[in-house]
């Protein structure tokens, strides 16, 4: 199958410093043509308290499309139409539709250590490597309207859970020293010259020309603009009274950033942030923009702002030291210990994207927008994660002020349509790339793209964290996440499936979007022995019907009318449910939805089609509408219809697991068993309440002539599961059914018996196991047994291992069943097959 198509891209050469340029873009007018050009000062916004600013203004030019979102984690911004489509103020409920009874889903993700669960369940033969086709799909693939919708809204906190843990506590991330703040000072503060830039016009500035040394104050040659990158702030002089200057401690996009001591307060450590030139109206606007209301910013993630002064004729701003490495120090560290090719561990990288995502939502709950993203700005502290230059925040509704980006984590529709909060996750999606693998010309040739999948393995081992990166910098910002905490809320997912894929053990939490599973398809075990004797397959087969209806249920919003009614349905029979829809008080589109299920479960696929066409022209934006038009294509053995939406809907949700589950079922009814494999391992291995994934596994193994493996699967099946006996009993069927003798040995066989010995099952179903491992036995003793060990006595199930003695068992076994037998030709197959095995005799 074809790898991830991707969208087409510029060529050119990119350096292989993680920071994109040697300076931030310069600040373009929201309505300029592209990032870069220059735009004229604006005035200074007036000072206002960023609760003020409506969040959902922020979302720009592509508000977050109607009936989308689930669960907010904030309720919309009065005045405006829910984010779902809703009343104002309303935030959807996390009842499963179409099943009874309906439950409620916890409002958020928690932080939950690893649990108990299957380890290693792939077992030899694992698929584990690389996903299937379908998981590569082009990131346009997918119909127009289902590609465009806004997004799955729901809860995203990730706040630290307990010390050296961050991203939603699951990750252990290495703790960075606090830094001695007087060990940053520059000894020469000086800005390299291939960092020089005129602010307005960007063209090179303070070059060395004819082996003279460039200038640091000037004019641009270009268009006459004043320029100076020399400190205006030197050691020992006071700033506004009380902060004390103590040097330079970097030079960043808005200028020199100086190190001083409070000495009204504390004698704290404290940063004084200068302007990058004195006559730039711009920088000198952005400054006075930064002071005037995000001295009210209060997040954990976020750098604290004191106060702004002035000093002669400059503005300074007064923020927290934070003390510690930025993200792009901690990459290029790892590049110096272990090569230029060197990335973070993927576990690190997204619990920082998850930091950085509260504090994101913090800003865009307040109406605020970062701008400018990337790992320079971003500073680990012990085991804290800080959002620094705060240069760039400007509101949401703001167009006149001019936007700082950098090129290579700028959108690429900033020059037309301004920033927006799906902009500012497209900057997240991008530094998540960049730390994670060695992302080459990504200021060049894939200055708007991401690198080919099959160019990049890490995207190979991790299907879902790829989608999630093109989800999040998608060209089209309808398309990205609509909101961080959907991001993050994804992003948690898809972690959790990451650090399963690592270690093998299972990261299971409660879903966003999905209610828990409440039926299982097959984990039925064949009859052990046909009435006719023929051997039966060694699991039973998988029925399309059967897995559509054992797929999660989306979860009901709280919003709509019928959702009490819904919650408080008892009835489990699909016909009695449908009894009990059609007396719903009112026909909403949850009681619709949910009666689509129904239908599809009772088997009227074309009332179930009716129905989703309804809801379609009412919500055409309802990702769920989609859901049941892959669960109907499924029931109706439609496989691949089926995956092409379940393949949309996972790229739309890459950290939930039903999808994955919808797409191992279709799969195997298409009886492509390696694609089918992939699936179930995924899901198996990350969140093993999903036990229908477990037989789907073991099933792909069996196809696969690895059956130890498929043991090993059936194995990690919890005691504590309803399915455990089953998957005890599909492993004693998976040891001996169908096998020739040669794949048999002594140590296989007492296995399955004492396997079987082990169980607690009636008589008849006893017996009819206990034939099968006797029989299994009795053939391999009759053509491949070797010499028995000297003195060891081999017993199965209590019978010694030879001819006689197994057929001795047998014949009882046998007879047993005949007077178990319901009807008379199965009660005479098993009496013929009695005497057939009955031990010989002279007589």
């Amino acid at each position: 199958m074809a790898p991830a198509a991707e969208p087409p891209s510029s060529h050119g050469s990119a350096p292989a410093d993680p920071s994109a340029s040697p300076t931030p873009a310069n600040p373009t007018s929201a309505g300029s043509a592209s990032p870069g050009s220059a735009s004229s000062a604006p005035a200074s916004p007036a000072p206002a308290s960023p609760a003020a600013a409506n969040p959902v203004a922020a979302s720009g030019a592509h508000p977050p499309r109607a009936a989308v979102p689930v669960r907010p984690a904030a309720p919309v911004a009065p005045g405006y139409p829910g984010a779902y489509g809703g009343a104002p103020g309303t935030t959807p409920a996390a009842y499963p539709a179409g099943q009874a009874p309906v439950t409620t889903v916890a409002p958020a993700v928690t932080p939950s250590p690893a649990g108990s669960g299957p380890s290693g369940s792939g077992g030899a033969g694992s698929t584990s490597g690389s996903a299937p086709a379908s998981g590569s799909a082009s990131i346009g693939s997918g119909s127009a309207r289902t590609a465009s919708r806004g997004g799955t809204r729901g809860s995203g906190s990730s706040g630290s859970a307990r010390r050296g843990m961050l991203g939603a506590g699951l990750v252990e991330v290495p703790p960075v020293p606090a830094r001695d703040p007087a060990s940053a000072i520059m000894e020469k503060p000086e800005v390299p010259e291939n960092r020089r830039y005129c602010s307005k016009c960007d063209e090179k500035v303070g070059r060395s020309r004819g082996g003279r040394p460039g200038r640091t104050e000037g004019f641009c040659r270009n268009c006459g603009h004043p320029f100076s990158f020399t400190p205006k702030l030197h050691k020992g002089e006071l700033i506004g009274g009380q902060y004390e200057v103590l040097g330079c401690l970097a030079h960043g996009g808005l200028g020199w950033v100086y190190l001083a001591r409070d000495h009204n307060v504390s004698e704290r450590w404290v940063v004084l942030k200068g302007l990058l030139d004195t006559g730039d109206a711009d920088s000198l606007a952005a400054a006075t923009a930064e002071r005037a209301f995000l001295a009210e910013v209060e997040h954990p993630n976020i750098v604290k702002i004191y106060n702004f002064v002035r000093h002669e004729d400059s503005g300074y701003i007064v923020m927290e030291y934070v003390g510690g490495r930025s993200l792009k120090d901690i990459l290029l560290s790892a590049r110096e210990q272990h090569g230029d090719q060197a990335a973070l561990p993927l576990g690190q990288v997204i619990a920082y994207g998850l930091e950085v995502l509260s504090a994101l939502g913090y800003l865009h709950g307040v109406g605020l927008l970062y701008c400018d993203f990337k790992p320079d700005n971003a500073i680990q502290s012990e085991e804290q994660l800080k959002l620094i230059d705060l240069g760039g925040v400007r509101r949401a509704f703001d167009v006149d002020s001019p936007i700082f980006g950098t090129p290579g984590y700028q959108g690429p529709e900033i020059g037309s349509q301004g920033p927006s909060i799906t902009s500012d996750l497209y900057t997240v999606g991008r530094t998540l790339a960049v730390l994670s693998f060695p992302f080459r010309g990504y200021t060049g040739r894939h200055l708007r793209s991401l690198p080919p999948r099959e160019e990049v393995a890490l995207f190979q081992r991790h299907e879902s964290y790829h989608r999630l990166l093109r989800r999040a910098t998608h060209p089209d910002p309808a398309r990205r996440f609509q909101s961080a905490a959907e991001m993050a809320e994804q992003l948690t997912g898809v972690l959790r499936e990451v650090l399963s894929a690592e270690d093998g053990r299972p990261r299971p939490a409660p879903s966003p979007l999905f209610g828990p599973e409440q039926q299982t398809a097959g984990t039925d075990i064949a009859r052990a022995l046909e009435h006719t004797g023929a051997a039966p397959p060694v699991l039973a087969p998988l029925e399309p019907a059967a897995a559509a209806a054992a797929l999660p249920v989306p979860l009901v919003y709280a919003s709509d009318p019928a959702a009490a009614f819904l919650a408080g349905l008892t009835a489990r029979d699909p016909a009695d449910l449908a009894a009990a829809l059609a007396s719903a008080p009112v026909a909403s589109r949850e009681v619709r939805l949910a009666l689509v299920r129904v239908r599809i479960e009772l088997g009227d696929l074309d009332g179930a089609a009716r129905l989703l066409e309804d809801i379609a022209a009412e919500a055409p934006d309802d990702w769920r509408v989609d859901w049941y038009r892959g669960v109907r294509a499924l029931a109706g053995g439609r496989g691949t219809e089926a995956v092409a939406v379940f393949n949309d809907l996972y790229d739309l949700a890459p950290g939930e697991q039903a999808p994955k589950l919808a797409l191992a079922f279709c799969h195997e009814t298409l009886d492509d068993m390696p694609s089918a494999g992939y699936f179930y391992e995924t899901v198996w291995r990350t969140d093993p309440t999903h036990v229908s994934a477990a037989f789907g596994l073991a099933r792909t193994r069996i196809a696969a002539g690895d059956r130890t493996a498929a043991e090993r699967v059936l194995d990690s099946v919890p005691r504590i599961s309803s399915h455990y006996l089953a998957a005890q009993l599909a492993a004693v069927a998976t040891t001996v059914r169908g096998r020739r003798p040669a794949e048999l040995n002594a140590p296989v066989l007492i296995e399955a018996g004492r396997r079987l010995s082990s169980l607690r099952l009636d008589t008849e179903r006893s017996a009819a196991f206990a034939a099968e491992v006797l029989e299994a036995a009795l053939t391999w003793v009759r053509t491949d047994r070797g010499p028995a060990p000297p003195g060891v006595r081999q017993q199965i199930l209590d019978t010694d291992m030879d001819e006689q003695a197994l057929r001795k068992r047998l014949e009882v076994t046998y007879r047993v069943l005949a007077k178990l037998a319901e009807g008379s030709e199965h009660r005479h197959a098993m009496v013929k097959r009695a005497n057939a095995v009955r031990p010989r005799t002279l007589f």
